[in-house]
């Protein structure tokens, strides 16, 4: 960063909507930058111990402009690597803190002897966790009344990735399959379709695998009757990928319908519950 980004830092610092779930004193004011700045001097890589702030700036016709910063602590001897990061609110949602955060653990793998990555959010910070799920990080715990923020203790969700899971995501296939199958799930194998899983943000909208396991062998009544689960492994080019349940057709209930459809984390976004639903289509007309 330079210290001429001073005003710009402050103002979105200040934003409410912009440090609701941050930690930083307030009101942040421009002096504030510069302390901090005066303690980071020029550096060629990310130094150990010790938090920095990048910034992230957006090339626009009339010139560069300061949309946010990326920050970064190294610790564990380099080998562990925590991420934060800050958007004016102008410039959420557009998939620039994702490729922001995903270009530094790239350039951290690159350079250092990393092998963890770390990130620390506020459970309701839905936003927060899509951009650390872009990039290939899980959550991994949820530690209550941990984090003291402003006077009071809130919850402090972890997500994590290693080296190895970072590798993976970006080898992950991205592209429509180009066979894909509804199979039987039977005992020999349910366990292994047990192990699908949406990112953790989605499980507001998505029942786990557990769950549609529980419900389809207790299913719940509908017009006081038990609905009829009926349902199927989705198998792509050779990989166990999705999981579908329909409430099929009975005397009780004569139209079928979509009761769960989830798709494996490493694999949204390729079309995949299109395709089921075409499939359920020439399945049940």
């Amino acid at each position: 960063m330079r210290a001429d980004d001073a005003p710009v830092v402050a103002a979105y610092r200040n934003d409410p909507a912009v440090n609701h779930f941050q930690d930083w004193d307030l009101p942040y004011t421009e002096a504030t930058f510069l302390e901090r700045f005066a303690l980071n001097p020029g550096f060629d890589t990310i130094p150990e111990g010790r938090w920095v702030n990048l910034a992230l700036e957006l090339q626009e016709p009339a010139g560069a402009t300061v949309i946010g910063d990326l920050a970064c602590h190294l610790q564990d001897g380099g080998n562990v690597a925590e991420l934060g990061y800050t958007l004016r609110t102008e410039y959420q949602g557009k998939g620039y803190a994702s490729e922001a955060a995903g270009a530094l653990v790239d350039h951290l793998m690159a350079t250092t002897e990393v092998h963890r990555f770390e990130a620390s959010l506020d459970p309701e910070n839905v936003p927060s966790m899509r951009v650390l799920e872009a990039i290939g990080m899980t959550m991994e715990s949820l530690s209550r009344q941990s984090y003291p923020l402003r006077g009071r203790w809130d919850d402090d969700l972890r997500y994590s990735m290693l080296r190895d899971d970072r590798v993976a995501w970006l080898a992950r296939p991205t592209t429509p399959p180009e066979q894909l199958e509804l199979v039987e799930i039977t005992s020999d194998d349910a366990h292994l379709w047990a192990r699908l899983a949406t990112h953790y943000s989605q499980r507001r909208l998505v029942s786990p695998m557990e769950k549609s396991f529980r419900d389809a062998l207790f299913p719940e009544p509908y017009n006081g009757v038990p609905v009829t689960p009926w349902l199927r492994g989705v198998i792509a080019d050779g990989e166990r990928v999705a999981f579908v349940m329909v409430a099929a057709a009975t005397p009780h209930h004569p139209e079928p319908y979509l009761w769960r459809l989830l798709v494996d984390r490493m694999h949204q976004r390729r079309g995949i519950g299109s395709m089921v639903l075409q499939r359920l289509r020439e399945q049940f007309e």
